[in-house]
């Protein structure tokens, strides 16, 4: 903002001294060739420096303008997440609206006439409305996605901003018709405080826009509340820049004692410098949060052995099993243990001599092992002290 101010002040001080010296001589000035005209001076004069500086300042913010749209507009298919593709749209509204402003300085360079007068009043307010249209119409976009909402189109959203814009369009044509075709007078014959009263609505634009901008901060996605915070800079920085161009506009200019001299020359710096604070304040953050890839989630990496393994949990077999199931566990665990006996030199079981005579197997009868009877007390099913299927685990005695 400050680089800004310095300019501006550098800019109508060179104004001065150049506007000074075309009044003395009418011969070309140094720098432009004998076919050129006095209206088109500016554009080439090496004395007036701030019409070549000016005119240099605004050329590069166009080119740098329609490469980012190009940019855009190239990996625009790559751009795959709805919430990022609506964004799109306005931004290459306000690279156009930026353009516009680069553009229409070059209007002031140029020696005023009736019809030039006509489209600096009327392309003045409906440029400006359309770039804070677009800041108004992303502020509110913006707060949706940050507070977990979805937000509508890119074409609905443009087409919003653009409707916003025509009101401005409205007001600037009513007021050239009042003035110039019903009461005929001159269309550069106009106060200054008509020309600001004449952007009202576009300072409203601004105002709503930095309050909106403002409120997207509160919201909770953390990588929307970075959009927030780079629209909520360049709208503040837009406030004092109009602050700074209507107060010099307005007083500086006669306190000065430079009233009509250097009011082409302000109005040509406020063009240039918004037009650059949005690009490089907006434009350029918000197409790279546009066109960097979505986060992919995180996925572990099974090669990095810096890393300890994931813990299995720690749970017995038992634990999965219905509580009618374990009973039936710990008698087949026990039927294990006895055949695992059994196997050794030495072993002998009662039990054997019943399967060689013919006794049925006792997975089809029960049949009580020796340390399930043991265990038991002595009861068999017989005294009914046990249910088929399960044998009763008691503590061993100390």
């Amino acid at each position: 903002m400050s680089f800004s101010l310095v300019l501006l002040l550098l800019l109508l001080s060179l104004a001065d001294r150049g506007s000074s010296q075309m009044n003395v001589t009418d011969s070309p000035p140094r720098g432009c060739g004998p076919g050129l005209g006095r209206p088109y001076a500016l554009l080439c004069d090496l004395e007036a420096v701030w019409g070549v500086v000016l005119e240099s300042v605004a050329g590069g913010g166009v080119l740098a303008c329609l490469l980012l749209g190009g940019v855009l507009l190239g990996v625009l298919r790559r751009v795959s997440e709805p919430e990022r593709r609506s964004g799109v749209g306005l931004l290459l509204l306000l690279l156009a609206g930026a353009v516009g402003l680069f553009g229409l300085s070059f209007a002031f360079l140029i020696e005023s006439g009736e019809a030039l007068c006509v489209v600096r009043r009327a392309l003045w307010g409906a440029l400006f409305a359309l770039c804070f249209s677009c800041l108004l119409v992303q502020g509110w976009r913006v707060r949706r996605l940050a507070r977990g909402g979805r937000t509508p189109g890119g074409w609905a959203l443009a087409g919003l901003a653009l409707a916003l814009t025509t009101v401005q369009g409205i007001v600037a044509a009513e007021w050239i018709l009042l003035t110039v075709a019903r009461e005929g007078q001159p269309a550069c014959l106009y106060q200054p405080l008509d020309f600001a009263l004449a952007c009202s609505y576009v300072a409203a634009l601004l105002l709503a826009a930095t309050l909106t901008a403002g409120l997207a901060l509160r919201g909770k996605e953390q990588r929307w509340r970075r959009s927030a915070v780079w629209l909520f800079v360049s709208c503040l920085a837009s406030v004092l820049l109009w602050a700074a161009w209507l107060g010099f506009y307005l007083y500086g200019n006669g306190a000065l004692g430079h009233a009509p001299d250097w009011d082409d020359p302000v109005l040509a710096v406020a063009l240039v410098s918004q037009g650059w604070l949005l690009l490089l304040l907006h434009a350029v953050p918000e197409a790279h949060f546009c066109l960097r890839p979505a986060p992919q989630p995180d996925t572990p990496d099974y090669f990095d052995t810096s890393q300890p393994p994931p813990r299995l949990r720690e749970t017995s077999f038992d634990e999965d099993l219905p509580l009618s199931h374990r009973p039936y566990m710990e008698n087949h665990a026990f039927s294990f243990d006895e055949h695992s006996a059994a196997l050794r030199p030495g072993y002998r079981n009662s039990n054997i001599g019943l399967r060689n005579s013919g006794v049925p197997f006792r997975s089809n009868v029960y049949q009580p092992t020796e340390m399930a009877v043991v265990l038991n007390g002595g009861t068999t099913e017989q005294d009914g002290q046990a249910r088929p299927g399960r044998a009763t685990r008691y503590p061993a005695a100390h």
